[in-house]
């Protein structure tokens, strides 16, 4: 069972995300420091790019390709937002523009995947996959925008981010693992999507446990509840 993240009363589940976020920007913070973009959104358009060619590669039956196109790409979207705080460059247009890239991206590759590996199995458990990234969205956002409001949003939590990002069982880490999965065993993506589509419905029911519990509450408040 993960720990809990407490903050204003919001408790989500704790994923890897916080600590490989702190070590990533460790790690880049020499190199988003003196790289010279003319703005942050060409890199996010560079890790765009890269991550639609691995679908495409993916797609042809070039998995090892895609998986290192699938690797650069989450290196890039690590890179974007650390050179836009580090510059000074940092504004909300970038980071909307980077998380509708990552969300074609998330897209692109299962896609690309299908299209390598096609069938009634593989075309179902797509759909399905992608239906819960849907949900999965809603759940995330529409809290996100809740928590913002009521002003215990990322700046209020000390975060990096632009808007707070309410926390799953399957968050960015485990996103990239199940990626990287996919692009070894391609001969296995019926059974993956399917393990995925049932870790992120969890993931969701979290969320509407903790806002069940929570937001009713503070709304006459006017507050969280603890």
């Amino acid at each position: 069972m993960r720990t809990a993240r407490v903050s204003r009363g919001v408790i989500l589940p704790e994923v890897f995300d916080a600590w490989l976020r702190q070590w990533k920007d460790d790690s880049l913070r020499p190199v988003a420091r003196r790289i010279s973009v003319p703005s942050p959104h060409a890199i996010t358009a560079t890790a765009l790019l890269v991550g639609l060619t691995a679908s495409a590669m993916a797609a042809i039956g070039w998995y090892r390709t895609a998986l290192c196109l699938w690797l650069l790409n989450r290196l890039l979207d690590g890179l974007d937002g650390l050179v836009a705080r580090e510059q000074g460059r940092a504004t909300d247009l970038g980071g909307y523009f980077d998380i509708m890239a990552d969300f074609a991206v998330y897209v692109a590759v299962p896609i690309g995947l299908y299209l390598g590996h096609p069938g009634p199995d593989g075309a179902l458990s797509l759909i399905v996959m992608l239906g819960s990234f849907y949900l999965n969205a809603a759940s995330w956002m529409y809290l996100s925008a809740v928590l913002e409001k009521r002003k215990a949003g990322a700046g209020a939590r000390g975060e990096v981010t632009s808007v707070t990002m309410p926390a799953g069982l399957i968050g960015g880490f485990e996103t990239i693992l199940f990626y990287v999965a996919f692009l070894i065993w391609p001969e296995q993506i019926a059974a993956l999507f399917l393990l995925m589509t049932g870790l992120v419905l969890v993931g969701i029911g979290q969320r509407l446990l903790w806002a069940q519990r929570n937001l009713s509450q503070a709304a006459s408040a006017g507050r969280l509840s603890t």
